[in-house]
């Protein structure tokens, strides 16, 4: 009895992930920066909010910073300005965790310091396009004339200072000055379906890089389990993310930095946007939760492969390129 009792002490914070009342999916600028200082003010000071860059339209890039605990966790969001549920769900992650003095969130944030990057993109979010805004572009990956696809411009060869997408190298700084233990970054994909026919709800990925060390490899593995486990057992579907080798995608890029480095790609699936953004507070909840206690190294890193790959697009919807 004891046993059955720990463990639902530990899985209890996890399960409150299920919002009650429904989430603004794309909150404005405006309402963003207003939802974050009030979640300061709530939190009586545990949740720490400061702009860490602008974007190339002067708007700022919000950091958000909760906890104290040896062990760091960052998470970004939004690098895709059109690929907007994991803002939503890291201001349900703050008030989760910040807002209150419980038990299970004072210990938490004994053990871990998590550090958000909230919509690393606000110029793309205002024009619901993928690229930052820089109309002199003439990028390698982006589209001239508009500007950088942010997620191929964390090359841990390029300093942040000479960085050409700005608000990557806003994200490559943060992640210097922090150098956390675990990094996750979350986006959108199209709509697709598994063996069976079943329609996925969200894909995950660990560094595909041959030069991130094999250790880092195994980290995210577990980590990317952990995501699995905690969006499947909310009734989520999650796959495998068939994801490119390039070091300068985040999720490569800072596993060669050491981290344990993974991506999360929830689908956009209408009808299901509080689903799914209640699905990504689910993972972040247990991703801090299994690195608090330890669990997540227990996990066999060869589980990850084990995650179903992606299947086709669904018929009559569009396979979008590879966003990670």
């Amino acid at each position: 009895m004891s046993a059955l009792v720990t463990a639902g002490l530990l899985v209890a914070p996890t399960a409150r992930a299920v919002a009650t009342a429904p989430i603004d999916p794309r909150p404005s600028t405006a309402k963003l920066a207003v939802q974050l200082h009030k979640l300061a003010v709530q939190s009586h000071g545990k949740v720490r909010v400061t702009s860490i860059g602008r974007s190339n339209e002067n708007r700022p890039v919000w950091g958000a910073r909760v906890g104290h605990g040896k062990l760091k966790i960052q998470y970004v969001t939004q690098q895709h300005g059109d690929e907007p549920l994991g803002t939503p769900a890291a201001l349900e992650f703050l008030r989760r965790v910040g807002v209150g003095n419980s038990a299970w969130q004072r210990k938490l944030l004994s053990q871990v310091t998590v550090d958000i990057v909230v919509r690393a993109n606000p110029d793309g979010h205002e024009r619901n396009w993928r690229y930052n805004y820089d109309p002199t572009a003439k990028p390698e990956y982006g589209e001239a004339g508009k500007g950088y696809d942010i997620n191929r411009y964390h090359d841990p060869a390029v300093a942040s200072a000479d960085n050409p997408a700005t608000e990557a190298g806003l994200i490559q700084r943060r992640f210097a000055a922090f150098q956390p233990d675990i990094m996750v970054d979350y986006h959108m994909q199209g709509r697709y379906k598994d063996a069976s026919g079943k329609e996925i709800t969200a894909s995950t990925m660990w560094p595909t890089h041959a030069g991130v060390k094999p250790a880092d490899v195994n980290f995210a593995k577990q980590i990317a389990v952990v995501v699995q486990r905690s969006i499947n057992s909310a009734g989520g579907n999650v796959s495998q993310y068939p994801g490119g080798d390039y070091q300068g995608i985040a999720r490569n890029g800072y596993g060669l930095l050491g981290s344990g480095s993974v991506l999360v790609e929830l689908s956009d699936i209408p009808g299901r946007e509080q689903r799914q953004i209640s699905d990504a507070l689910a993972s972040m909840l247990a991703i801090a939760h299994s690195a608090a206690n330890g669990s997540v190294h227990t996990i066999d890193p060869a589980a990850a492969t084990a995650i179903p790959p992606r299947g086709p697009a669904l018929p009559g919807t569009v396979e979008e390129d590879e966003a990670a």
